[in-house]
């Protein structure tokens, strides 16, 4: 099998992107629980075993990926044999001295072939590049393929924003410290 590379993406590379199918099955979920006693809030997240597999829709606009990547400070594509296979979006925040991965997409016939991790450690070292502390990666508490994958690359969980997608959906953020 010829080796996955990863290059960052070119203009000609938007089209094959947004031909990736970004929706993805998952039979757990992180399920928030919330609680306020007297002065005390206290909030934990649980994994639980769906009663059967569920189709979960990709929470951005599939329209306007394009325009969100190029507003990105980093895109980074997986090829395989010529064929882009997956990609990894990333954006720079200076101010908290960390990078951003909003969008991770790999074709569903190269999944759980590392691909994700390819494009994630690479996403890592462009971090370290760009002088960021950390790496952020953000996805729904649905997304059990990735939260595996984030925690086996060492990523712990930083927090969550309600209501953070279009959809109204929990973001979770894990964070890897690169220094």
């Amino acid at each position: 099998m010829p080796e996955i590379s990863i290059r960052p993406a070119t203009a000609t590379d938007i089209h094959p992107m947004m031909e990736i199918e970004h929706h993805y099955t998952s039979d757990h979920v992180w399920q928030m629980d919330f609680r306020q006693e007297g002065g005390e809030t206290q909030i934990s997240f649980r994994q639980i075993q769906l009663p059967r597999s569920v189709q979960v829709k990709y929470p951005r606009d599939y329209h306007s990926l394009a325009d969100q990547w190029a507003q990105r400070d980093g895109l980074l594509i997986a090829e395989l044999g010529g064929e882009i296979i997956g990609y990894i979006s990333l954006t720079k925040n200076e101010l908290l001295m960390a990078s951003w991965a909003t969008d991770l997409a790999v074709q569903r016939r190269h999944r759980r072939q590392g691909v994700a991790s390819a494009l994630v450690i690479s996403a890592l070292e462009w971090a370290a590049h760009q002088g960021s502390r950390r790496l952020i990666l953000e996805m729904q508490p649905k997304n059990y393929p990735a939260i595996q994958l984030a925690k086996k690359l060492g990523f712990e969980l930083c927090g969550y924003n309600d209501h953070y997608y279009a959809n109204q959906d929990i973001a979770l953020f894990f964070s890897k410290w690169l220094r």
